[in-house]
């Protein structure tokens, strides 16, 4: 599953760390779609006009994935972590002008197309749920549903990319992926984004919750009461939680990626060289002991393949923070080349993987595959790096979390105080109290990897990755065609003037979907399949929730024994 963000490599910025100075509660204005194409189309010839004075490649080697230690940047300056007395000699952050914001946001946007490469593979990079999911769907099934759901996601992903190009300008900056959905379908929609975003997040923790109890609970031999190491992880949490900076977490992060390829690697050795793990597929599965046994095709119940096809949607479960890496890039438009590398490293990686453990385990796989290793030695050694690497990326998901909830919510909806104000230091500290308890709660109460994993890839990855994209670009496209044949937009004209019509007047409507009636249908249809799709994988993995605790000898709510 995905759930080791990191950082950029050695100097790079991550887009992920947001500076106080360009982070802050969106405008309520309305800004005519006239107007965005506009700008945006001027910011891409400023785009190609840094391209061509070099300057993109001015402080690194290799466009960007390899900064020397001999070559210095210039520090972007932020009011994000200054104390009481430097902020009382310092200008209030009120005084910053609009400028000194579109400023910072020319600094900070140093990414190039191999940072974004690195980004994208090392926030997806996680593949410890692919063999189950092989276990539930056999090889031929597991690997043509990994190539489809690859095909589609690149076809996503580009829709992203192009709507980000139309849109983006340092005017109008579209600094995430509710910023691109209010341009299209207004304030309801981002709030509506900032929520799924926020459970997602919530849901995101919840998992590391239960996998890292479950890890801690095979490191002590089952000796200790599942829900105290809960509570204990969620203890930790709330502990590193207290960081408000994510530029904090940035050497940290940066080694998320080597701790994921080292378990990975143990993994295959250990299951190449030994037997299953009867015991906790027992406690998983409810699968006795015996041969192993793969299929290409597995005939089991529906539920069980939709949950294990929810797995496979976490292979390509980044887009939601696709918008943020584009935001960072000196030039947006060679997104497209990191996303296509990342993807293609990140499938074979996965298919790779899956297959291996999947060969030498068949129905005794379990979810995170390293907990199936047998070997007490290695099943200690895997879980103690994914412990160190979870808690790093459960620090990030939080901490992204909550400042969605800041921002939006505190700031947003209440007015509430700026986050780097006393006030809003102790908001923040009951926030990650409250997050990080709530997370706890849901793990404790539910103690199955894989049907929780289950639930949010349905109500919220599949949603960023599959569902939303294509209805968010029949919604660009129909508003751009319906442009067409009006007078071309100047600054500080009044675009009612320019229209030849209203969203009220079925003329509009005609014009909008005509143009291209049969790429707007096919996206409609396949929002109403990610949709499906999305209601088929929520329902499952309650039915697998439901089931579970119906069985004997499975975890409780709240209870000592551990789900492994």
């Amino acid at each position: 599953m995905a759930a080791q963000p990191a950082s950029l490599p050695i100097d790079s910025k991550d887009p992920r760390v947001a500076d106080d100075v360009v982070y802050q509660a969106p405008s309520s204005r309305k800004i005519p779609f006239e107007e965005l194409l506009h700008y945006a189309a001027i910011q891409r010839k400023r785009d190609d006009e840094t391209l061509k004075s070099g300057s993109d490649f001015n402080s690194s080697r290799f466009g960007g994935l390899l900064a020397f230690k001999g070559e210095k940047k210039e520090p972007v300056e932020t009011t994000a972590d200054v104390s009481d007395d430097e902020k009382a000699r310092t200008p209030s952050p009120v005084t910053v002008t609009e400028d000194d914001r579109t400023q910072a946001r020319r600094a900070i946007r140093t990414a190039t197309w191999l940072n974004i490469f690195y980004l994208i593979t090392t926030d997806i990079l996680g593949p410890t749920s692919a063999p189950w999911a092989f276990a539930q769907l056999g090889f031929v099934s597991g690997v043509l549903l990994f190539f489809f759901l690859g095909l589609v996601a690149f076809y996503t992903g580009m829709q992203l990319w192009h709507m980000y190009l139309k849109l983006d300008s340092n005017e109008y900056p579209i600094q995430n992926y509710s910023d691109l959905t209010e341009r299209i379908f207004g304030r309801t929609a981002r709030h509506c984004i900032n929520v799924l975003q926020t459970i997602q997040l919530l849901f995101n923790v919840a998992v590391l919750v239960i996998a890292n109890a479950q890890g801690l609970s095979q490191m002590s031999k089952g000796r200790v009461c599942f829900s105290v190491l809960a509570f204990v992880w969620m203890l930790a949490g709330m502990i590193i939680g207290q960081v408000r900076s994510l530029q904090n977490y940035g050497g940290l992060a940066h080694w998320a990626i080597w701790m994921n390829l080292l378990v990975i690697f143990i993994t295959m050795g250990a299951v190449a060289n030994s037997a299953p793990n009867f015991a906790s597929a027992l406690k998983e599965n409810a699968v006795s002991a015996g041969p192993v046994m793969t299929q290409p095709l597995i005939h089991q119940a529906f539920q069980n393949q939709i949950v294990g096809v929810m797995q496979m949607v976490y292979a390509y479960g980044g887009a939601m923070l696709f918008i943020e890496f584009m935001a960072e890039m000196k030039r947006p438009f060679d997104f497209w080349k990191g996303m296509v590398c990342a993807q293609l490293l990140i499938v074979t990686v996965y298919l790779l993987f899956g297959v291996f453990v999947y060969a030498f385990q068949g129905q005794f796989t379990i979810n995170p595959a390293n907990q199936g290793i047998s070997g007490f030695g290695l099943q200690t050694a895997t879980n103690a790096i994914s412990l160190v690497s979870a808690l790093v990326a459960a620090g990030l998901y939080g901490n992204i979390g909550i400042k969605v909830i800041y921002v939006n919510i505190i700031q947003d909806l209440f007015n509430g105080p700026a986050l780097i104000s006393r006030k809003g230091r102790f908001i923040w500290i009951g926030l990650v109290i409250g997050y990080w308890a709530f997370a706890f709660v849901v793990g404790s109460a539910i103690p199955q990897f894989s049907n929780i994993s289950g639930i949010v890839a349905a109500i919220c990855i599949l949603q960023f990755t599959y569902t939303f994209p294509p209805i968010l670009y029949v919604g660009f496209t129909m508003q751009k065609d319906a442009i067409e044949g009006q007078i071309e937009y100047t600054p500080g004209t009044a675009v009612e003037t320019l229209r030849r019509d209203t969203w009220y007047s079925w003329s509009r409507w005609q014009r909008g979907f005509a143009k291209r009636w049969w790429l707007n249908t096919f996206n409609i249809l396949l929002f109403l399949a990610a949709l499906a799709t999305a209601g088929l994988g929520a329902f499952s993995s309650i039915q697998g929730i439901i089931t579970t605790f119906a069985t004997n000898g499975s975890a409780t709510s709240f209870g000592c024994g551990a789900p492994v």
